[in-house]
């Protein structure tokens, strides 16, 4: 990421008028960085108000979208580990739209341009996603230095901008 103040910005934006914010956490525990979206979720938990609903998704997160629009948030949050070609620990924000349709490699049963489409087509939440570069996704367990650094990060930033 170029710098975290533009990470940071844009995340604030992005949330300047949310109502309710769903933060759904993906990756698997048994796949080193692979889990740092479920870390983040488990690093919120017991941290913030009622207007925001933590959801551990592991590798299925589609299991999950009827839980999601019972919410009825304004607002999705997915965070998710992402070979980007970037540098181990780095982390963007971005859109749906960004995803490609039909990845070469996926942990998920469904690619998570249709699950964020089909949530955002149903209930007309903004959808965004914060994707973090993996060190290490083969099997094991704890993240990486770089990444367990990017995750500090990241749960501060939502703990301050989450909906109170």
């Amino acid at each position: 990421m170029a710098k975290e103040s533009d990470f940071e910005e844009e995340l604030r934006g992005w949330l300047a008028n949310a109502g309710k914010v769903a933060v759904a956490g993906i990756g698997n525990p048994i796949r080193k960085d692979d889990f740092i979206g479920v870390k983040v979720i488990r690093d919120l938990r017991g941290r913030v108000s009622k207007r925001v609903y933590l959801i551990e998704c592991g590798t299925v997160p589609e299991s999950y979208m009827q839980r999601i629009i019972d919410f009825k948030p304004s607002h999705i949050l997915l965070v998710n580990a992402a070979a980007m070609g970037l540098k181990p620990g780095e982390y963007h924000l971005r859109k749906p739209e960004h995803l490609k349709v039909f990845p070469p490699i996926s942990t998920h049963m469904l690619p998570l341009r249709f699950f964020c489409d089909y949530l955002a087509y149903t209930i007309g939440a903004q959808i965004a996603l914060i994707l973090v570069e993996p060190k290490d996704t083969g099997f094991g367990e704890g993240l990486s230095p770089e990444v367990e650094d990017a995750e500090r990060k990241i749960v501060d930033l939502l703990l301050r901008m989450l909906p109170r």
